[in-house]
């Protein structure tokens, strides 16, 4: 027995510098992963249409300068990077839930007659990539969330603004698209010192109650009715002071005619004489004396002579 515990000690003191061994191994081992890890963290890649925002972890401060699209040295215990895309996007708030948002994000605003309208909005925009960290200081989220709050809330009280003041037939007629030109540049104007760049703003579909939209409708069509009765009487008037003016031409000439055949008249009855009726005809006789019955002959009288 005793050599079977002696063999047992012999054992366990040979295994002893084994764990040790082992140990230092499993210190090294993980060393050199922690030393990857920590110069893995310090290294950060900017994706390319992005920049990041560098992030004090101490203060929560944040550097104005961001970082463009690469590789970026940094201190992982330190700082956090967050990244915003500066590519241009496109945001949609319409009712259907097949764009945009699952939910319904259609705008709803009232006309000047306080009648309600929904707007299906589409906007394209870009991020200036120089305000981007101030963009971050201000909201502290990420752009969608900024999206679909902030940017959403200033669409929809640039639309309020400007339907407001409009009446409905006129927003959903002849003055949608200057409509749209006000609303964007109101939307432009109030993005653009958090470096919104607004470039494309589009009202996709005016929603308004089915009772307006009839009412529209039969006003389009009489006003129609009488833009073509209207035509229709300016045709007819020039049509008859153009028949009044040929009526008149043609009585001023005939007029014209009658007074100059009465002048021919006269001159002709003025210029008859005995004498030039005998002339006309002794230059049509042809010498040949008229065959008549009876022993009488007939004189006739040549001008210039007179009777025996």
């Amino acid at each position: 027995m005793g050599s079977s515990i002696g063999d047992r000690f012999a054992q366990m003191g040979a295994l002893v510098p084994n764990r040790g061994g082992s140990g230092k191994a499993v210190l090294a081992v993980g060393a050199v992963v922690l030393a990857i890890g920590l110069a893995l963290t310090s290294v950060t890649y900017v994706s390319p249409g992005h920049v990041g925002i560098v992030i004090h972890r101490g203060g929560g401060g944040v550097d104005m300068t961001p970082l463009g699209p690469g590789l970026h040295g940094r201190n992982p215990l330190l700082t956090s990077i967050e990244e915003y895309p500066t590519f241009m996007q496109t945001m949609v708030l319409t009712r259907a839930n097949t764009e945009g948002s699952l939910n319904n994000d259609e705008i709803n605003v009232n006309s000047q007659e306080g009648q309600p309208l929904s707007v299906d909005v589409s906007m394209s925009f870009e991020l200036d990539p120089a305000r981007v960290p101030q963009l971050y200081q201000t909201f502290r989220t990420d752009i969608a969330t900024i999206q679909h709050g902030y940017v959403k809330q200033t669409i929809r009280q640039a639309l309020q603004e400007v339907i407001g003041s409009e009446q409905i037939a006129d927003i959903i007629g002849p003055k949608k698209a200057e409509a749209v030109g006000r609303a964007q540049g109101l939307v432009a104007t109030r993005l653009a010192p958090y470096g919104i760049i607004v470039k494309q703003f589009t009202l996709n579909e005016l929603r308004a109650p089915e009772t307006v939209m009839q009412a529209i409708n039969t006003k389009n069509v009489m006003q129609q009715q009488a833009f073509t009765a209207q035509n229709e009487l300016q045709k007819n008037t020039f049509q008859a002071q153009g028949d009044s003016i040929k009526a008149v031409g043609r009585a001023k000439a005939i007029l014209a005619e009658a007074q100059a055949q009465a002048q021919a008249n006269e001159l002709l009855a003025k210029s008859i004489s005995g004498s030039l009726v005998q002339y006309e005809m002794a230059k049509k006789w042809n010498g040949v004396m008229p065959q008549v019955s009876g022993a009488a002959m007939p004189m006739i009288q040549m001008p210039g002579t007179s009777k025996p």
